[in-house]
């Protein structure tokens, strides 16, 4: 019997809706968007934490990865309504909703946040997550009180089309799932002065190769990257991680803001998300967490856009802080070793 074709090979004479119509024109100027350099005012905007292509590959290629025992097509790889699930024993059985989605505009969980719920820096990492604050959030996606300062942040408008597709009993379904896997190390932490020249691929950094690879001063960012980039940017590899290159002396100053509000200028992280930074009852872990991820959140809180029961609690903490305080507190949290929550 031969190989069942993926979601993107197959012919389909289908009715699209709206929504999915409009997902379809957002990522594609997104993709062309992603070609023109972003202006780095970090006194505005944090666009680097934004992120908004990636090589054309042939949907019919075929990949494996070691140890999986398993080969995929790029297509069943990226199949928005059936991604490849590498290691499927590693993982609890996956909801229906998780690894399948809702056709037309439900996509898989599992595509962006992966089995494992480990995740991307263009999306959040998931594992772990108290099953109650998991609600929240897609409930604030559904309901609008979820936005990002960037427009062009292409998956925050997909997620809230996504969201407003599910029912309640799939929201407690994912959130069931993927609270029940603990959040383990993913991120590591370098200090410097100068990263490798790059490119972006729809929220990573993607180091330039041949005639256009060089260093060059990292500035006043993060650039979080593939520990090894054909497993994550092709192969969605769950166990392939990222290295956050960090300005030199963050985590430092991040400590310093995280653990004595820096003089009243915020307030003390363990406050809320518990001793070790890895989260008291409702409230989530953030300790080895993407900082890419975090210096969006803080933007989105201070800016307004991100709004809801918990980002209220987080507005005034955020208040007063510049993009560099956020940089350097999210070096010196991803920096911690996550752990179990309070």
């Amino acid at each position: 019997m031969g190989r069942a074709m993926s979601f993107f090979e197959k012919p389909k004479r289908v009715k699209i809706s709206t929504k999915s119509a409009t997902l379809a024109v957002t990522l594609f100027l997104t993709a062309a968007l992603s070609q023109v350099s972003l202006a780095q005012d970090f006194d505005e905007e944090p666009t680097w934490s934004y992120g908004v292509g990636a090589p054309a590959i042939d949907p019919s290629t075929v990949f494996e990865l070691p140890g999986s025992g398993r080969s995929f097509t790029h297509g069943e790889i990226r199949d928005p309504f059936g991604p490849a699930d590498w290691y499927p024993g590693d993982h609890p059985t996956m909801p229906d909703i998780v690894a399948n989605g809702q056709y037309p505009d439900v996509w898989a969980c599992a595509l962006c946040h992966y089995p494992n719920g480990k995740g991307r820096p263009e999306n959040a990492g998931v594992a772990g997550l108290p099953k109650e604050y998991f609600i929240q959030q897609l409930q604030a996606f559904r309901n609008g009180q979820r936005k990002s300062a960037q427009p062009r942040k292409f998956n925050t408008h997909l997620m809230t089309t996504i969201a407003q597709g599910m029912t309640d009993e799939q929201i407690e379904q994912a959130a069931d799932y993927y609270s029940s896997m603990p959040w383990t190390p993913w991120i590591r932490v370098v200090e410097t002065e100068e990263v490798p020249k790059a490119r972006f691929s729809l929220g990573m950094y993607i180091p330039l190769e041949g005639e256009n690879e060089g260093m060059e001063p990292l500035g006043i960012r993060i650039m979080e990257t593939p520990e090894n980039v054909e497993h994550a940017e092709v192969l969605r590899d769950p166990y392939s991680g990222f290295i956050a290159y960090v300005p030199v002396g963050s985590v430092a100053r991040g400590e310093e803001l995280v653990t004595t509000g820096g003089g009243g200028k915020t307030l003390q992280c363990y406050i809320c998300h518990g001793p070790d930074l890895n989260g008291l009852g409702l409230v989530p872990g953030i300790a080895g967490r993407s900082p890419t991820y975090a210096v969006r959140q803080m933007y989105d809180m201070r800016e307004g856009t991100r709004r809801g029961a918990s980002t209220a609690l987080m507005q005034p903490v955020v208040a007063n802080l510049t993009t560099e305080d956020m940089i350097s507190i999210a070096a010196y949290v991803a920096s911690l070793p996550p752990g179990e929550p309070e």
